[in-house]
């Protein structure tokens, strides 16, 4: 069973800066993607940038420029380094794990519970 617990969210004025990090524990065979998703009010959950098992990144455009993803392979850790924030990054931010519980099995995702961010003045 794949846990995540990410970490790091809060209050920030516009024009900060927050880390986020998010800690995979459990079994798990093959990890195949990292990533972070966002939800704001009244709006779909929505990519905000992945890291794959090649270290291939990919993000949202509104992101590009101001959000930098990263992995620690050894601490099963994922990483999203946000600066310049502004309100419209307000939501609540998932860690996705994209990966095979066994070699047979398809691919699966999971998920940690969100962590709130508030970008306000």
């Amino acid at each position: 069973q794949v846990q995540l617990v990410e970490s790091g969210g809060g209050l920030v004025q516009p024009g900060g800066s927050l880390r986020l990090s998010c800690a995979m524990s459990g079994s798990i065979f093959r990890v195949n993607a990292m990533g972070w998703y966002r939800q704001a009010p009244g709006k779909e959950r929505e990519l905000v940038a992945r890291v794959f098992s090649s270290s291939y990144t990919n993000y949202a455009d509104s992101v590009k420029g101001r959000f930098t993803i990263s992995r620690d392979t050894n601490k099963n850790t994922v990483y999203l380094q946000m600066n310049s924030l502004k309100p419209e990054d307000t939501a609540v931010y998932y860690c996705n794990v994209e990966g095979q519980s066994a070699w047979s099995s398809p691919l699966s995702n999971y998920w940690g519970q969100g962590t709130q961010v508030t970008v306000s003045s």
